[in-house]
């Protein structure tokens, strides 16, 4: 029954939703400290509807305790800690160099051919996200396709584009690719084998038919040159800055990935077999950073493996200079794509020097400290702690801050919102809507969910957020058909990966990832572009995707 209460709660979730597609911020002034700006988005805006929910008695303790520890086999804290220990396989793996040495290898490949090139890169961004995510290769391909990009004096547009749509629609293909598809195995009690085996051939079909519509709108020369100006080769080794750790990295996330799928068949949660193999590499990092740091004291020397092949290669050096800036120093330069010239405004050139202004710095805390009136010995101290420790153990110090901390408050949030809605009967409310809409049709059910999960991936605060509201309502529809279930939540996982390459770069964290490191690296990609090149590749990627769910379940039912 809809109360003033379930309204309340409605009209604060959709509240919710809107800040955090559209974050503002607020100005106070604070004593001592002067005027500063209090954010309001993903981070602050769920948890405090929650407790304004909370004061209002729209939801008590028991939809909190839901939010964090589950229902219905749901359970929030086993996503986290799984996408978390992930997460940390996968940014140290980045951070030895081994993503930014395909990524040379493949350049070489491409040669002078600009298609040749393009096509090669989309299939390196694919194999890498389906194996370790699409928030790594979102982390990392952003950065290098900046300054690769540049370099080469070509339209970024296409690249950028091409890079994130290959990311987020490969992260389909795992089931620990996105935190959205762990939801859809718990929620759905779907086996982690079996998922991959529903969406293998979603996935490669929307792969193809989105690299077809990509050719399609960049097909003009302006975009991708048929002719690429010569290149000097490029050594992959060059970037590999850690080969140990790269081997031991790649052995111990591969590990993880196929003990993770042997123990699905077990009924035993994920996390306990991510978080030791994640607590493994933690270890390592610390000793491997340990025996590299007092061997340097002693003495001895760790050469680059491009030391010496590559002194001559301006090329290389200015890469291998721009790959280890930090995404937090700064603009490297200011340039909007506009939609009739997407041409970055006068972009260096490789070996080019870069002036005193645009060459980011790693800032370190302690030189920050003196900004602060309020206990600046303090701050002094544990700024230079802080230096001393990065300097010992630097893998760690370098993968704590991108590690998705973010995503943990937002995600507890989502739940505990979504929680809310069903104490206040909207879950239920829908979920007769589903019923009524699809009569409890497979292929009704397909439809439905896949285009509406699309569509409230942009409208419903990331696609987390439409994953676990749709999950809900699917589960909680009555009389609904196992099959029809089964087939909405293969449905719901392509819709979720796809999702992101949408209308809106809060359609996912990856989106608003990708927007961040752009923003950082001087590039200004607006709504409307963002929107306007997404638009073909969506549109091609749902109906083919949601048509070959819908031709898998005529076979199997």
């Amino acid at each position: 029954m809809i109360t003033r209460f379930s309204i309340v709660t409605l009209v604060l979730f959709i509240i919710s939703i809107a800040l955090v597609i559209r974050p503002i911020s607020i100005p106070i002034r604070l004593p001592r400290l002067g005027r500063r700006r209090i954010p309001v988005d993903l981070r602050t805006t769920p948890p405090t509807v929650i407790a304004i929910l909370w004061a209002s008695q729209c939801l008590g303790p028991t939809q909190i305790r839901d939010g964090i520890v589950g229902t219905n086999g749901v359970k929030p804290y086993n996503i986290l800690i799984l996408f978390c220990s992930l997460a940390y396989l996968a940014i140290t793996l980045d951070i030895s160099g081994i993503l930014q040495a395909a990524a040379f290898w493949v350049s070489n490949k491409g040669g002078s051919s600009g298609w040749k090139l393009y096509f090669y890169f989309y299939l390196m961004l694919t194999a890498l996200s389906v194996v370790v995510g699409n928030d790594p290769v979102i982390l990392s391909g952003t950065v290098f396709l900046v300054y690769y990009t540049s370099a080469t004096r070509l339209e970024p547009m296409p690249w950028l584009i091409s890079e994130f749509a290959a990311a987020n629609t490969a992260s389909m293909v795992l089931f620990v690719g996105n935190p959205t598809n762990v939801v859809i195995c718990e929620g759905f009690a779907i086996n982690n084998a079996a998922f991959t085996a529903y969406t293998i051939l979603p996935f490669l079909a929307c792969s193809v038919a989105c690299f077809m519509a990509l050719a399609i709108q960049f097909r003009n020369n302006k975009h991708i040159p048929r002719k690429l100006q010569a290149m000097a080769k490029l050594n992959p080794r060059g970037v590999l800055r850690d080969p140990v750790s790269a081997v031991v990295g790649s052995f111990l996330l591969g590990s993880c990935l196929v003990v993770a799928i042997v123990v699905s068949f077990f009924k035993i949660d994920v996390w306990k077999i991510t978080l030791p193999f994640a607590g493994a590499k933690l270890i390592f990092d610390f000793a491997w950073d340990h025996y590299r740091f007092v061997s340097q004291k002693s003495g001895s020397s760790f050469s680059s493996p491009d030391s010496n092949e590559n002194k001559d290669d301006p090329m290389l050096s200015e890469f291998k200079r721009a790959m280890t800036l930090p995404a937090e120093g700064g603009p490297e330069r200011k340039a909007t794509m506009g939609s009739n010239d997407h041409t970055l405004n006068n972009p260096p050139t490789i070996g080019e020097k870069p002036s005193s202004s645009s060459s980011p710095t790693p800032t370190k805390i302690s030189e920050s400290s003196d900004d602060f009136s309020m206990f600046p010995n303090i701050r002094r101290r544990f700024g230079l702690m802080h230096d001393r420790l990065a300097a010992h153990f630097p893998t760690f110090f370098t993968a704590l801050p991108r590690l998705p901390f973010a995503l943990v408050p937002f995600a507890f949030s989502q739940f505990i919102l979504i929680e809310a809605l069903e104490h206040q009967g909207w879950i239920d409310v829908f979920a007769h809507w589903l019923v009524k809409a699809s009569h409890g049709q497979i292929h009704a059910s397909i439809w439905l969910i896949g285009v509406i999960g699309v569509v409230m991936c942009n409208v419903a605060g990331t696609n987390i957020g439409a994953t676990i509201l749709l999950t809900k309502v699917v589960r909680a529809a009555p009389n609904f058909p196992d099959d029809s279930t089964r087939a909405a939540g293969i449905a719901l996982a392509v819709a979720s990966n796809i999702g992101a390459v949408s209308f809106t770069f809060s359609a996912s964290l990856a989106g608003l990832l990708w927007q961040t490191i752009l923003t950082q690296k001087g590039i200004t990609i607006r709504q409307t572009q963002f929107a306007f090149w997404n638009l073909l590749p969506i549109f091609v990627m749902t109906g083919i995707g949601l048509g070959i769910v819908s031709a898998e379940m005529a076979v199997l039912y």
